[in-house]
């Protein structure tokens, strides 16, 4: 243990130590008088970039200068042609407005072709169901700006490399360095093994939980270098790695290692890269120093081959200086090498759109269900078949189905399989025909095909994959084995159970069994049911081992769901149930999905990739009734409508109509009308050895039972009820539908938008009235249809009506939705939804306002809807200011001045919602640049900075910096900071081309960003540890991206954008008194000789100061560019 300190051992509650820091900190914090930046007020871009044309344009340096003109690449050819006509017209001009491009993505599906069917759209007659359908149908539409990769951190910037990789050396060991760090060395030599492992608590932090004690979890740490060189962090819930692992941390990412007591004792942080820390606790404080000792030694192995990789690099381009695209490209390549690959897609640092993904439907844990063979103890040759194996003597049917004993519901439908030999087949059949529904022979006819699929491949599958979204080990999957009507189940069950004589039974079994099936072949009973379990644990491992109960005999009295679920509950005790066991064997096994597995078809019998024509073996996925719950809810991509309907019980001893009614068959039918002579559609879902779709489907029959339960499911029909009538007959439905919603309030939204569509005359208000009634939809249906209700509200917001109080209450709707997607962590939903589902509509004749005008609220909207509508409207070419109207400015800057108290004031009592609210309004700003007048964004970034005062507490003060990282992270933010000579005359221009070395007022108009970023850093350096740090390192990330942006490679390039920095080097020196000792004094005492001079100097310079102010990660980082300058 280690010694404890003085300064603990006089507090009056141990522990609490980095608490009084703090304290203190911020006493002495308070104590320091710091004045508020100047406001400097920007240039107005647009009319200098105007003015200053000539200049611009004959820099030889003036891809510095300008946006650049192939930044943009539309699909329509027509379009393209009217941009060339304009570039040729005004290149200058052009070359700064083209930044994005709209592109148009098809679906990726799993399917062979498209789920929904042909002519759906056309038959469709409700407007929900025509909009549920076109969204299914259309393509994504993306805005792409060609140059966002540069727009993020400098570690994401693009590498595509145009030359072979250098031929490694060869490295011998009596070369290697031996000084090398001996467990440096160690840690190398294990490349793909297990470098550490042991007991940690790891804090489970989210945005609603506050890090505590109470939200770490124990879990098992494995410490493993990859085959690449990369380190991962793997957690278990126990020693054995074998089972899925609960989380991993990839130690490319990660920048620091430092400890945190003031969490938890023996608590350490992994800073990464995304701004993002991981909460680590050991057991003991020597496992903690271990555990610190091992990842410090893990970054600095990072960091030291990162430097290596560099400085390869700009070796092998030394060799050949024109080339500068090929060094920064090698530059790229390696700094992509040396992180791992699947990093490299989990991270995105371009601030705007974090790893945002188009709707998908949701892969949930999925199993294989093989069912190979049922038999029981009475076997014999049945028909033709007098060589082959004994089989069963009478046909049986088999239907799997999941339940959820925990949730006491079934999840599943039902899997219906027929294992029958085709000799018991024939007993159905008679000798060639088989019998229609109605029980006469059925005459043959060409085969029809269903998606492609002949009928005669779908009549007998024996494979379902199964799925769970909420796996759990009281899952069970049941067999339900029903045979052909003949009576009594006790009766029919007897000889399966007593058995005296085998042969005799079955000649007299098999011979009972023919007579009923000639006679009531279609209609069936229970005989028996088997159950096993599914999952080992919540993590979804599957029991391959596992084995069906013994085949219990049914219980006429016990046929509902409810009562499987009960003797479920029961499973693990049999000797409580007292179950009559028939003596027979199961044999169906459960199976991991193999990766590979061909000719599967949906629940709607659609063929997924890859599917084989004329296949025999075909796999159906089984349909999943997922919980309701809002969590493993996701938007609905693809066409599904199933209606599956549930008799339950029929209460039928009173009356007088049928004196002996019993053997009740209750049959189902889906009429297109109420009239008696109307006919059945033929749309239910057939069982095995029948038509794929027919016209009606028949209950189980209870024999003599004149209040029968059943438990049968039909599926894709409809009901009506009857007003008046009886509760004889008791049913149940379940919807599965992606084109039909149980919501009543979003039914009545819709149908009244399309009552206002066909012209009726509207009732005042009406529509506000239904508009209202959507805040109470269900949070459900709202997910499920998120895109869909979306693009209505969009299109009621704009055109489908003039009453004032229409926008007003459709925007509250819009942010009632947007909340409530924040509220349950769906909120990629919205962003998935804007990149690729939203689509502005063409304005109509009288449309006087657009959504970004009227939804100036919903500033992610208006990110898409603006680029759109640019692009629409062909008014790229015209001049920044003219394309949006003065209002909307106004309406932005209001918006704005709206905003800022609840960042600067309520931060407190909202910290998640305010620190969203900077981060979006960044990115917002961000964007605006891309499209709007760039002066007047300078203004409302000028104005929200103001925002912020220097007394402010530390979290006010990184947010202010996240906001200016995000902005300065612009993918052309070195010509939003015009590099080029102001306010001097020509002679003395040409004699000195450099810029101001100091942060004045005409630096900081000039030159805004980065003016901008120097004053508040310059305030910054005279607070405290914390801020400096978060000031400096906004600066380094900044310089550390310039380096290695592959568009700026040239010297002259790079000494031009070093210019910009030279009044950084100034602020370094003005408070080095407080940042460096004496050495730091004397040795940047030489005066420059050069720009480059300069900023090498400051590179120098902060070498030397960086242990007063970085960290030991951020240290090895400012090594790296000083190394890259000096070469």
């Amino acid at each position: 243990m280690a010694e404890v300190r003085k300064f603990t051992k006089r507090l009056s509650k141990p522990g609490t130590a980095a608490e009084l820091r703090q304290s203190v900190s911020e006493a002495v914090r308070g104590s320091v008088v710091l004045e508020k930046a100047k406001v400097v007020e920007p240039l107005d871009y647009e009319n200098v970039i105007t003015q200053r044309k000539t200049q611009i344009y004959s820099d030889p340096l003036r891809d510095l200068l300008m946006f650049p003109m192939e930044d943009i690449s539309v699909s329509s050819q027509a379009l393209l042609q009217r941009i060339k006509t304009a570039v040729s017209k005004s290149i200058l001009i052009t070359r700064m407005f083209f930044v994005f491009q709209i592109s148009v993505i098809g679906r990726q599906r799993r399917t062979v072709q498209s789920t929904v069917p042909e002519d759906a759209e056309k038959r469709a007659q409700s407007l929900f169901v025509k909009e549920c359908i076109k969204t299914y149908s259309t393509d994504w539409h993306v805005v792409n700006y060609k140059y966002e990769d540069f727009s993020g951190d400098f570690r994401m910037l693009p590498c595509k490399s145009l030359r072979p990789e250098k031929i490694p050396n060869h490295v011998f060991e009596i070369d290697e360095d031996c000084e090398k760090d001996e467990d440096s060395s160690s840690l190398c030599s294990q490349k793909g093994g297990v470098i550490k492992q042991g007991w940690l608590h790891k804090a489970n932090v989210n945005s609603t939980i506050t890090v505590t004690m109470k939200v770490f979890k124990r879990r098992y740490f494995y410490l493993t270098q990859l085959p690449d060189g990369s380190y991962i962090l793997n957690s278990y819930k126990d020693e054995k790695n074998s089972k899925e692992s609960k989380g991993c941390i990839y130690l490319d990412a990660c920048i620091d290692v430092v400890q945190c007591p003031k969490m938890r004792r023996h608590a350490f942080e992994l800073k990464m890269l995304d701004k993002y820390s991981h909460y680590l606790a050991a057991e003991t404080e020597q496992e903690m120093e271990e555990w610190l000792i091992t990842l410090k030694k893990i970054i600095q192995i990072n960091t030291d081959s990162l430097v290596q990789e560099k400085k390869e690099t700009v070796e092998t381009s030394q060799d050949d200086e024109t080339s500068s695209q090929g060094k920064a490209e090698n530059i790229m390549a390696s700094l992509e090498r040396s992180m791992h690959p699947e990093l490299m897609k989990r991270l995105d640092f371009s601030g705007i759109e974090p790893d945002i993904k188009p709707f998908e439907e949701k892969c949930n844990k999925r199993f294989l269900v093989n069912c190979h063979d049922l038999t029981f103890n009475i076997l014999g040759q049945i028909g033709d078949n007098t060589k082959g194996p004994p089989t069963n003597v009478e046909p049986f049917f088999i239907n799997l189905a999941l339940f959820d004993v925990k949730n006491n519901c079934k999840i599943s439908a039902d899997f219906h399989i027929d294992l029958n030999p085709p000799s018991v087949r024939e007993m159905l059949w008679g000798t060639s025909a088989q019998l229609a529904s109605d029980g006469n022979a059925k005459v043959s006819s060409p085969e029809s095909f269903i998606h492609g699929i002949a009928e005669s491949q779908l009549r007998y599958i024996k494979q379902g994959i199964f799925s769970v979204t909420n796996p759990h080990p009281e899952i069970f999957l049941v067999a339900r084995i029903e045979k052909v009507l003949q009576g009594n189940i006790t009766h029919c069950a007897e000889p399966y159970i007593k058995n005296s004589d085998p042969v005799k039974t079955a000649q007299k079994v098999h011979r009972t069994a023919k007579q009923v099936c000639s006679r009531l072949g279609q209609y069936r009973m229970p005989f028996a049911w088997a159950a096993r379990p599914i999952f080992k644990d919540i993590q979804g491992s599957l029991d391959l081992e596992g084995r069906f109960s013994p085949l219990y005999k049914q219980d006429s009295s016990k046929l509902s769901n409810e009562d499987i679920l009960k003797l479920l509950s029961e499973y693990k005790k049999p000797e409580k149930t007292k179950l009559q066991i028939i003596p027979g064997q199961l044999n169906i096994t459960v199976e991991c999905v193999p990766v590979d597995l061909s000719n599967c078809i949906t629940s709607s019998y659609v063929p997924l990739k890859p599917f084989e024509k004329n296949c025999q073996n075909i796999t159906v996925e089984v349909e999943e009734f997922v919980p309701e719950m809002t969590k493993y809810c996701y938007p609905f991509t693809i066409y599904k409508n199933h209606l599956y309907v549930y008799p339950l019980q029929l209460k039928y001893d009173s009356q007088k109509t049928f004196a002996k009614a019993r053997n009740i068959a209750v049959c189902v039918e889906f009429r297109d009308s109420d009239d008696s002579d109307a006919c059945g559609l033929k749309c239910i879902y057939g069982k095995p050895a029948g038509s794929v779709f027919t016209t009606n489907a028949y209950a189980v029959v209870s024999h003599h039972n004149q209040n029968p339960e059943f438990y049968d499911e039909q599926s894709n029909v409809d009901i009506k009820w009857v007003d008046g009538a009886k509760p004889l007959l008791k049913i149940k439905s379940h919807l599965e539908s992606t084109i039909y919603t149980q919501d009543l309030h979003v039914h009545k939204f819709f149908h009244h938008c399309q009552l206002i569509q066909s012209g009726s005359k509207e009732v005042p208000g009406e529509l506000i009235k239904y508009l209202k009634c959507l805040h109470a939809m269900e949070i459900q249906v709202m997910i499920q249809f998120l895109p869909v209700i979306l693009m209505q509200l969009f299109r009621v917001l704009t055109n489908m009506t003039h009453e004032d109080d229409v926008p007003i209450n459709c925007t509250m709707v819009l942010l009632h939705i947007v909340s409530k997607c924040h509220e349950e962590g769906l909120d990629s939903y919205l962003r998935s939804f804007i990149k690729y589902s939203f689509r502005p509509e063409k304005p109509s004749a009288l449309q006087t306002q657009l959504i970004h005008e009227t939804l100036a609220t919903t500033m992610i909207a208006i990110l898409k809807q603006s680029a759109d509508f640019l692009a629409i409207n062909k008014l790229l070419k015209l001049p920044r200011g003219q394309r949006f109207p003065e209002a909307y400015h106004h309406v932005l800057h209001s918006l704005l001045l709206a905003i800022i108290p609840h960042v600067t004031i309520r931060y407190a009592e909202i910290p998640d919602e305010s620190r969203n609210v900077n981060y979006s309004l960044a990115s917002f700003l961000k964007r605006c640049l891309t499209l709007m007048d760039r002066g007047f964004v300078f203004n409302l970034i000028n104005d929200y900075i103001s925002g912020f005062s220097p007394k402010d507490p530390k979290v006010l003060a990184e947010y202010k910096f996240e906001f200016l990282q995000t902005i300065c992270n612009h993918e052309h933010y070195i010509p939003l900071n015009l590099p080029m000579a102001f306010a001097k005359p020509k002679l003395q221009r040409v004699q000195d081309s450099n810029l101001e070395y100091s942060l004045s007022d005409e630096y900081c108009k000039h030159h805004f960003l980065v003016g901008l970023l120097l004053r508040e850093t310059s305030i910054a350096l005279q607070d405290n540890y914390e801020i400096r740090y978060t000031a400096i390192s906004v600066i380094k990330n900044l310089l550390i991206k310039h380096a290695f942006d592959t568009r700026y490679q040239h010297k002259n390039q790079q000494a031009k954008i070093a210019q910009l920095y030279l009044p950084f080097v100034g602020l370094l020196l003005e408070n080095i008194q407080r940042l460096a000792g004496r050495d730091t004094l004397y040795s940047c005492a030489a005066v420059p000789n050069s720009p480059m001079d300069l900023f090498k100097m400051d590179m120098e310079l902060r070498g030397k100061i960086q242990g007063v102010l970085l960290s030991q990660k951020e240290q090895q980082d400012f090594q790296i560019r000083a190394t890259l300058v000096k070469m």
